[in-house]
């Protein structure tokens, strides 16, 4: 057997989740308060030049290193384009967008992408966050707008307003009809601004 006929007999091991991000930044004291405030995090450990911090039953969701005198990231350079995180139904996302916008932090796109609804965030030092909702109750139907006319024609999602969709949610019509994606026209990323 050949090196490349093993190694494709190999079995592939998956790993089992994604444990945390690792930020380098400039704007520690700046970069830690915005982290907490997002997603409600607890320290588990800081000094000077470290923190850890984590939202749940992970050790550590994230950490932020302190690196004075950092350039910032030039606009148009390759790189990670934004990190996802998932909340477990509607109303956390928009009650977190509430609370967030409350201390002036607002999300700089909000689109219903079909699979998920999202909201994204840029932190100080320009990285991009989406907070985001499953539209779907299965993976299957998920996959299978992937799979539809509506996002080969649009790929990319549809922006909604969130304080629209706070206010009808609030008044009672059902998740899963705010969750639903319009019917749109063709978009590309190039119509889309995060950073």
């Amino acid at each position: 057997m050949t090196a490349p006929e093993a190694n494709a007999a190999a079995k592939i091991v998956s790993p089992i989740k994604l444990a945390h991000m690792v930020l380098r930044t400039s704007r520690y004291r700046e970069q830690l308060d915005w982290y907490k405030t997002v997603f409600a995090a607890k320290t588990v450990y800081q000094d000077d030049r470290n923190a850890f911090l984590t939202y749940d039953d992970e050790h550590h969701r994230m950490a932020i290193l302190n690196f004075p005198g950092l350039a910032d990231q030039p606009q148009g350079a390759a790189g990670i384009h934004h990190i996802a995180f998932t909340y477990a139904t509607l109303e956390g996302l928009l009650s977190n967008y509430a609370r967030l916008k409350d201390l002036g932090i607002i999300p700089v796109v909000s689109m219903n992408h079909g699979p998920t609804t999202s909201l994204y965030y840029v932190d100080p030092d320009g990285n991009q966050l989406e907070l985001q909702v499953e539209n779907f109750d299965t993976l299957k139907e998920s996959l299978g707008f992937f799979e539809s006319k509506q996002f080969a024609v649009n790929p990319i999602g549809v922006d909604f307003d969130p304080e629209d969709l706070l206010r009808r949610l609030r008044a009672g019509e059902p998740e899963a009809d705010l969750k639903r994606r319009p019917d749109s026209g063709p978009r590309l990323m190039d119509d889309v601004k995060l950073n």
